[in-house]
């Protein structure tokens, strides 16, 4: 800050409008003197805080396809059964895939009863 005087209130630290009401400079924020003008004011939001991270979930990955060798027979054996349709293969696929999600594995009891299912769309 320089020793010059503010242009805006003369130095007296307050300013007054034609209805007799003052207030503080907006100039020289109340401290009477001239402020440094340096050149331009940086605004650019630089700061980490200002890339704070964000309040969404992460996207998760979505598997279309078993991961385990039993589930992905399993599901070669749904895909290739021709009486069933379309829809129905791609529930009984998502079936599979969530059950390895769920038990990290497709379970004996779980194999049965797709087979089971298999079996009985073709007899």
């Amino acid at each position: 800050m320089s020793e010059e005087a503010c242009g805006s209130c003369g130095g007296d630290r307050r300013i007054g409008n034609s209805f007799g009401s003052t207030t503080t400079c907006p100039s020289c924020h109340g401290t009477g003197r001239r402020a440094d003008t340096t050149g331009m004011r940086d605004v650019t939001k630089t700061k980490p805080s200002h890339y704070a991270a964000s309040n969404k979930a992460p996207v998760a990955v979505k598997t279309v396809w078993p991961v385990t060798t039993e589930g992905e027979k399993l599901a070669t054996d749904v895909k290739g059964c021709l009486t069933f349709s379309d829809a129905l293969k791609a529930k009984l696929v998502q079936d599979i895939i969530d059950h390895e999600g769920v038990h990290g594995l497709c379970t004996k009891t779980f194999v049965k009863k797709v087979r089971q299912q298999l079996r009985s769309a073709t007899g």
